[in-house]
């Protein structure tokens, strides 16, 4: 009989599922900041966060792991990995701007259903259930969109900026699963943020103009005390605690149960945002199709955690 995971790695996962949903209704209370500018305020917060943990496992490592770490091959995947990040962060919190944070949440985490479209696009196969999951979900995508034309708040831009979102986040995910087998996780997590929260910055300088300052809307402006808890529960709560915690688990709890808990992120943060006034309940075809977004999205992880435990 299979160990049960102890109580306290439930309570871990709990508190990582509630900071990473919590992200989006605590992005939208900072109102003033770009968004671009705000999604490189939280990277850099979280690297400084994670700072300590990468120097602490790279002083315990052996001399192959860092002679590994070093290759070209190894930085270069690290470097893409921190861009595909930084399009996602960038894309979806500018999402937040342009349409509800219900939508906004719904198209973010469509990535499964992204991963079925790739798969056929490089000609590979996926199964029954998989693609039936992608058309699931993807037909309550055009039910929910319907909205666009209903209600003020939800837009087809946002919506589209929340799945290119979904879209980059896969480049990001892809890299984690080949350097991750081997690589621990701050050394990892520190150098991708990194190259996340630069890119970032040269993104919100270019687009949104903001200065290499310590100002009120300066690319380092989180460090003002309006801006400063916000950014710190951002780096501290889903930054190290949900996404550090949800690798943390992984230890205990099955990578299947962690996805499946992960599918509800867009139900946990609506919940969230309605509870702190930053959002108002979504509108007719939002309950129609958002529904169908998760199952699909649901059935796809189910099916795709299936075929990662029988290789």
């Amino acid at each position: 009989m299979a160990k049960q995971p102890p109580m306290k790695a439930w309570l871990i996962l709990a508190a990582s599922l509630l900071a990473v949903s919590s992200a989006g209704a605590v992005f939208e209370m900072m109102q003033g900041p770009g968004p671009l500018l705000k999604a490189s305020w939280r990277l850099q917060a979280t690297a400084l966060v994670l700072f300590p943990g990468f120097i602490f496992q790279w002083k315990n490592a052996d001399l192959e792991l860092k002679q590994r770490f070093k290759k070209k091959d190894t930085l270069l995947i690290m470097v893409l990995s921190g861009i595909f990040l930084a399009l996602h962060f960038g894309s979806w919190v500018w999402s937040l701007d342009e349409t509800t944070l219900t939508h906004s949440l719904l198209f973010v985490t469509t990535h499964p259903l992204v991963i079925v479209v790739g798969l056929w696009l490089l000609g590979k196969s996926a199964n029954r259930r998989e693609v039936l999951g992608a058309i699931i979900g993807f037909t309550g995508a055009a039910i929910a969109i319907l909205d666009a034309g209903v209600d003020n708040d939800v837009s087809l831009f946002g919506d589209f900026l929340a799945f290119i979102g979904a879209v980059t986040v896969v480049g990001y995910l892809m890299a984690g699963r080949v350097l991750r087998k081997w690589m621990p996780l701050f050394l990892y997590a520190f150098p991708v943020t990194l190259v996340c929260a630069i890119g970032l910055s040269i993104w919100a300088w270019i687009i949104e103009g903001a200065s290499p300052s310590f100002v009120n809307g300066g690319l380092f402006g989180w460090a003002m005390l309006a801006w400063l808890p916000y950014v710190a529960y951002l780096a501290i709560g889903p930054g190290l605690v949900g996404h550090t915690g949800i690798n943390g688990v992984l230890k205990w709890i099955p990578p299947l149960v962690i996805s499946v808990a992960l599918v509800m992120e867009p139900l946990i943060g609506s919940i969230i945002g309605w509870a702190l006034g930053q959002d108002s309940l979504p509108g007719f075809y939002t309950w129609l199709g958002g529904p169908l977004m998760i199952c699909g999205a649901l059935l796809v992880t189910l099916e795709m955690a299936k075929g990662d435990e029988e290789e």
